[in-house]
């Protein structure tokens, strides 16, 4: 009977589902409600279907026709999307969900039952604000279908991380040196420079760079051009240039020797160490600063999601700083559907030569 009433999709075509509608979300700005029933040794030890059975009945009388029920995990854990909801309503449709399904739950099934169920709520897309840029891997299960499918050669792109970076560390030891003697002589302040920034899912790290700017300046100047650059407010135009440039041109917190470092990305030699301690890949999308993550529309937060960030990628090898902020993570996005080993190998070696290119800037 239920069988007949009742759909319930399979594990790998409600992971699709959520993804797709995930993609609905970001074109449509309309939130989705993803509810979770972790039936704990509920499930797995209903041999003749009579618990699930009794669930499914209770779902059938809290759902709509609309909303798509699936396994999120087969035979353990039962997922329901409940969409076009209520962006202003989020908090108080939540409790409204959350209190209809238990109830529901509690009048469908034994005590004994009941207690081992537990009910999780997560919505899409994720409230990002001052406190908080965590991304929640629960929506993104087709994320960790791919990279369990891509298994050997992420385990091979970790390798050549740590081979790649030791490698650079040990060979450019005389360069390091050379650069942070030069930044301690020419400015007062650290050698290095330490900021926060985000890697997969809004996990922050600390991300390391040779000091090129005066110290104890005010980051509010970047701050509020980023927040121009990503709406698409900046018109790309730089003092005597003759191509667009969409990145910070003539910063009054530079310090001379910054300048050049930052010209030649000598400035990036310490991300290395990042790379080895694995916040970083060599090869992926630049990681962000929180304030930054802020202004981003829905889809633009993919480029922070789907994969770890890199010192390199197609953005720095297709026009860097020249490319407008949508275009850099449509490459990015671009880098995460069509990504190899292969693909990591020709992007490293096409860096060297996009560093001193005429649009490097």
């Amino acid at each position: 009977m239920v069988g007949q009433t009742f759909s319930v999709l399979g594990e790998e075509p409600f992971h699709r589902m959520i993804a797709l509608e995930r993609k609905r979300t970001e074109r449509s700005g309309n939130p989705f409600l993803l509810m979770l029933l972790d039936g704990g040794n509920c499930l797995p030890a209903d041999k003749g279907g009579k618990v699930l059975s009794k669930i499914l009945s209770a779902l059938s009388l809290a759902t709509r026709e609309t909303d798509v029920t699936g396994w999120y995990k087969t035979y353990s854990i039962i997922g329901v999307m409940f969409t076009d909801i209520s962006a202003e309503d989020r908090e108080s449709i939540l409790g409204t969900m959350m209190s209809r399904v238990s109830e529901t739950l509690r009048h469908n099934l034994s005590p004994e039952n009941f207690s081992q169920i537990s009910i999780s709520m997560h919505v899409f897309p994720e409230e990002w604000n001052q406190e908080s840029t965590h991304g929640n891997p629960t929506l993104y299960p087709d994320f960790v279908n791919r990279n369990q499918a891509q298994r050997f050669g992420r385990i091979a792109k970790r390798g050549i991380d740590i081979v790649g970076s030791t490698a650079a560390l040990l060979l450019l030891s005389p360069l390091f040196f050379t650069v942070a003697l030069l930044v301690k002589l020419s400015s007062k302040g650290p050698i290095l420079f330490k900021q926060d920034r985000l890697g997969q899912f809004g996990k922050t790290f600390t991300f390391l760079k040779f000091r090129s700017m005066y110290a104890n300046n005010d980051r509010k100047i970047h701050q509020e051009f980023m927040k121009r650059v990503i709406k698409g407010d900046h018109d790309g135009r730089a003092e005597g240039g003759t191509k667009p440039v969409y990145k910070m041109t003539n910063d009054p917190r530079i310090t001379r020797i910054g300048a050049i470092l930052r010209k030649t990305s000598l400035d990036e030699l310490p991300q290395f160490i990042n790379v080895l301690r694995g916040d970083m890949s060599l090869v992926g999308p630049r990681p962000p600063i929180a304030y930054e993550c802020h202004e981003y529309d829905i889809w633009h937060r993919r480029r922070v999601l789907e994969v770890k960030p890199g010192i390199t990628g197609l953005w720095q090898v297709r026009g860097r700083s020249r490319v407008r902020f949508d275009d850099m993570v449509r490459l990015d996005l671009q880098y995460v559907r069509t990504w190899s080993l292969w693909l990591d190998l020709q992007i490293l070696a096409q860096t060297p030569r996009a560093l001193f290119s005429d649009d490097a800037f």
